[in-house]
């Protein structure tokens, strides 16, 4: 069994597996190899994947070599004809690039891409979209307090006093409850919105104020992801958004439906009446962003408002965010290689299943296909 690390493309600076991840494969008999380079960006030379007992070799040399393949993001697609039979494990995206996926088939790979693994209890340790995203919320609010121009918490001086920051956070998934404990500990004052009533306990747990819409769409069924609301819910929706926004200064934004374009949260109308000097730190930016105006990994601002649109922020703690996917990586790693480190591919297992993108020639997951006729 051979393992291939391949070096992310700029400005990724994140790698599949540290050389602590790689010494766990190592030991079991497994050999790695990882592309020169690949760590360079997390912190992680060629010299410590070596003493973990890697191979360091050439991108051509690891994609020749290897049985399984990890790249976080898609390789360039002059590489693909060469990984017929070939095991690739990464963060596709499949539902918002069929066609990339449609080809992957025919030209015979087997494509893991672990943000479609179903969000249950079971699937946590190898949950990449919590552990990247977790890292989102955190950098999302210290960016927002970089950039913003006022403190964040009351300050009580001789000179004066301050108030505190209000800060405004759109969905509390993982990156939006992070963003609430993170801005909570800087002093801000905090509301939240999420069309699931059943973070409402979590939200306030955390010391934020949680912003009631009724009539949101039932999501019990969607394993832990948002869903497509009702136009009348929507209308509710930005009601409520605009009520709070006049008042914020800070406002985060994560809302994302897998497979659809980023719903559009703020206006323009919104944010005229912001306060000049406000911030908006938009999360969703790869999927087209939560306002009219986001441009992905890119500062645009509009009239008072600076909106920071940035989806490679888990990329800028790069050794953490790398040490925590690697993690991910080596638990889903164990669903598919027996004891004597061969690939077995458990297809009554639901995490294989559900996170399984093609294989065999063929489209197999049941989300893409529709998407792949």
């Amino acid at each position: 069994m051979i393992i291939g690390v391949l070096k992310e493309p700029v400005p990724e600076t994140r790698v599949s597996l540290l050389a602590e991840s790689v010494a766990v494969l190592t030991k079991k008999g497994i050999t790695v190899l990882v592309e020169s380079g690949a760590g360079d960006h997390a912190f992680c030379n060629d010299a410590e994947y070596e003493s973990a007992g890697a191979v360091i070799k050439s991108r051509s040399e690891v994609l020749q070599a290897a049985d399984i393949l990890l790249s976080i993001h898609q390789p360039a697609q002059s590489e693909i004809p060469g990984l017929k039979n070939k095991v690739i494990i990464g963060v596709f995206q499949p539902l918002l690039n069929v066609d990339q996926m449609k080809d992957w088939a025919i030209k015979g790979l087997t494509t893991f891409s672990l943000d479609m693994l179903p969000r249950t209890t079971r699937a946590q340790a190898m949950d990449v979209l919590s552990s990247q995203g977790n890292i989102a919320g955190y950098k999302a609010v210290l960016t927002a307090a970089n950039i913003y121009g006022r403190y964040f918490p009351m300050f009580m001086t001789a000179a004066g006093s301050i108030k505190p920051a209000k800060v405004l956070i759109l969905g509390a998934g993982v990156a939006g409850l992070q963003a609430i404990a993170t801005a909570k500990r800087l002093g801000a004052v905090i509301e939240v919105f999420d069309t699931r009533p059943a973070v409402k306990e979590e939200v306030m747990s955390l010391g934020a104020k949680f912003v009631e819409v009724e009539g949101a769409a039932d999501a019990s069924k969607a394993g832990g992801y948002a869903v497509e609301q009702t136009e009348e819910y929507k209308q509710k929706q930005q009601q409520k958004i605009a009520e709070s926004i006049a008042k914020a200064d800070i406002v985060i934004t994560t809302a994302q439906i897998p497979g659809k374009k980023a719903p559009i949260l703020i206006t323009e109308e919104m944010m005229k009446a912001m306060r000049n000097g406000s911030v908006i730190i938009d999360i969703a930016a790869a999927t087209g962003g939560n306002t009219p105006f986001t441009k992905n990994n890119e500062t645009v601002k509009v009239g008072g408002v600076t909106i920071v649109g940035n989806s490679y922020l888990p990329s800028t703690m790069s050794s953490d965010a790398s040490k925590l996917y690697g993690k991910n990586i080596l638990n889903f790693l164990q669903l598919i290689i027996d004891k004597e480190n061969n690939i077995n591919l458990n297809w009554d297992d639901d995490l294989v299943k559900g996170c399984c993108i093609t294989h065999n020639g063929e489209v197999v997951h049941e989300r893409v296909i529709p998407l792949s006729p």
